[in-house]
């Protein structure tokens, strides 16, 4: 249910956005979603639909984009993108890991009109 608290502030931010823009209506809100962020786009896209009623950003489309989860070795640098939740080397078969890629959690940017 934590996607209820950023859905707010996906929509305050597009609000304020927009208003500086002078803008009267959001068409798009792109969203960058890390598949290892644990937000799930059809709960935001859920809690949108209230959320944003009778503001400019009412319909307004959500496109996520889903960044894959990357890892770096350690041990041997490899940088790889595990299956599932074996987070080991396919170089050197460590378990010694690193994230650097699937956590993000932002707006990519807005189309208004």
């Amino acid at each position: 249910m934590h996607e209820l608290g950023v859905t707010e502030s996906i929509v305050n931010i597009a609000l304020s956005k927009a208003e500086e823009a002078q803008a009267s209506k959001i068409l798009k809100i792109s969203i960058v979603i890390g598949e290892l962020s644990g937000f799930v786009p059809d709960c935001i896209e859920f809690y949108f639909e209230s959320l944003s009623k009778e503001t400019i950003a009412e319909k307004a489309k959500l496109d996520f984009n889903i960044i894959p989860s990357r890892f770096r070795c350690r041990d041997c640098s490899t940088i790889s993108s595990p299956e599932g939740m074996l987070w080991i080397c396919p170089n050197c078969q460590s378990q010694n890991m690193e994230v650097i890629g699937g956590q993000e959690f932002y707006i990519k940017d807005l189309e208004v009109e």
